[in-house]
């Protein structure tokens, strides 16, 4: 796998992704567990067509800043662009972005897994 895959995933700021809502704050704004899925979301699929079948990324590490909030019905954009490869450990410098400008921004770490080994753990 090379590094410099990309991929950009998006959402608009809903109710449903508030930090109100999802109890992370008390306001009516983007909530970073939500900026936090887009960004992740967005590094996965980055290398999901360069993973054999079978195998999948599961996210490790979140190291990022919520820097601005963004307001219903803003458009949030999440970009994930892979820095590094070190074997299965996959590294992301991820940025998220509203029509403002970035709101947030960060690295994520990501391992490769076999889907059904990975499973297999959950009753163990």
């Amino acid at each position: 796998m090379e590094t410099g895959l990309t991929f950009t995933s998006k959402a608009v700021v809903k109710k449903e992704n508030t930090a109100i809502t999802m109890g992370s704050g008390d306001m009516e704004v983007f909530a970073t567990p939500a900026m936090v899925a887009l960004m992740e979301n967005a590094a996965m699929k980055a290398v999901a067509a360069e993973l054999s079948e079978g195998a999948t990324t599961v996210g490790a590490m979140m190291n990022t800043s919520h820097i601005k909030p963004s307001p219903l019905g803003a458009e949030v954009s999440a970009t994930a662009v892979l820095t590094e490869v070190d074997g299965r450990k996959l590294t992301f410098s991820v940025k998220a972005s509203d029509e403002a400008g970035v709101v947030g921004e960060g690295t994520h770490i990501r391992y490769i897994v076999d889907r059904e080994r990975f499973l297999s753990k959950l009753n163990k």
